[in-house]
């Protein structure tokens, strides 16, 4: 399942956090890169617990909270602090899988990759490339997004991100391990909370459809409670 989220972030949130970034060091991005990984991957990133990391990393999850469309997809049980990456210059990063399991530095903590984020700080209009693909049984899907938009992915597919060859391509990237490990059992979930909210929406003080709303909700969280890892 993918998923495209929009506005994640406002013009204004976008605006300081470029503002941010701009001023902030950045490192050869390898650094967190697992061994099959570094071979081809060719980016900057900032460091791990660098001050503006922090910063915007707390803001993201904040806006994340409270976004429904990420609740309701993901339904996240731990998130791995935002990184923050940057291609310029022709940098690529290959064909690769992401690490299963992701130790927060600094910490016990280690989280399940279940899913992957890119949140996109530069618009399309601002680099050629730059790409993210994402290979899934319908095939590659390419994404680039408006600033602030964030695409969610099973970590479990392969991807890549094509060469940037004008301008600087800048995103969040993260994982999280949701309180659903199957994609499958996420995906159905979700259809489910679409169709509950829709009826609620559209069909608004009709008897029969708020009953069956009820009912609806009902098999929803009997679902969660039956697949559900906390």
């Amino acid at each position: 399942m993918l998923i495209r989220i929009p506005d994640v972030l406002n013009a204004e949130q976008v605006a300081h956090a470029r503002q941010v970034l701009d001023q902030a060091e950045w490192t050869d991005g390898r650094v967190t890169a697992g061994h099959q990984s570094a071979k081809t991957k060719d980016n900057m990133q900032i460091p791990e617990g660098h001050p503006a990391a922090k910063e915007l990393g707390g803001m993201i999850l904040d806006a994340l909270s409270r976004n429904p469309l990420f609740l309701s997809s993901a339904l996240p049980l731990k998130i791995f602090p935002p990184l923050f990456n940057r291609y310029t210059g022709g940098q690529s990063f290959g064909t690769h899988v992401d690490n299963a399991i992701r130790q927060v530095p600094g910490t016990p903590l280690r989280i399940r990759t279940d899913l992957s984020a890119t949140l996109f700080f530069a618009g399309p209009e601002e680099y050629d490339g730059g790409e993210l693909c994402i290979e899934d049984m319908y095939g590659v899907q390419r994404v680039k997004l408006p600033a602030g938009h964030m695409v969610l992915y099973p970590a479990t597919s392969l991807h890549h991100v094509t060469p940037v060859t004008r301008g600087a391509r800048i995103c969040s990237f993260f994982w999280l391990q949701s309180m659903i490990r199957d994609d499958m059992q996420r995906s159905l979930l979700f259809d489910l909370d679409l169709a509950i909210q829709r009826l609620g929406r559209d069909l608004p003080g009709n008897d029969v459809v708020e009953k069956t709303n009820v009912q609806l909700t009902g098999v929803y969280h009997n679902l969660i409670r039956q697949w559900a890892e906390m």
